[in-house]
């Protein structure tokens, strides 16, 4: 018998309630490369793993999407760039934990659809 095995996430979802509106974030604010769009998806590049930004089709999957955490070179550099695009932030940069010589930094933000993600980075001390 041969055994299967989930290799990768390979996309991930974001509810959207105005996709034009979305589009305009992830590519203009964050930055995303957007791959492609119909009338109610979007698809964007994200260094391998896709996100779709897509207008329910059902109200079950009309909620607040799971929250992703976009990993950065520089938090501090990048929250302030975000900051004057004035995304809104739900706390600023701060230490969540340590693993050995490294802390791990976030912020978490909220994108126009009301989804919160945070941006992280990882720190040698």
């Amino acid at each position: 018998m041969e055994i299967y095995q989930i290799e990768k996430v390979g996309q991930i979802g974001i509810p959207v309630k105005n996709i034009e509106r979305a589009i305009a974030f992830y590519k203009d604010t964050l930055g995303l490369t957007l791959l492609f769009h119909t009338d109610g998806l979007a698809f964007f590049e994200c260094n391998g793993l896709r996100l779709m930004l897509s207008l329910p089709e059902q109200e079950e999957f009309a909620y607040a999407s799971s929250v992703i955490y976009f990993q950065v070179n520089n938090l501090h550099e990048y929250y302030e760039e975000l900051l004057e695009k004035e995304v809104t932030f739900v706390d600023e940069p701060h230490v969540v934990g340590k693993m050995g010589n490294v802390e791990i930094w976030m912020a978490f933000f909220r994108d126009t659809e009301g989804n919160t993600h945070a941006i992280m980075s990882e720190v040698g001390v």
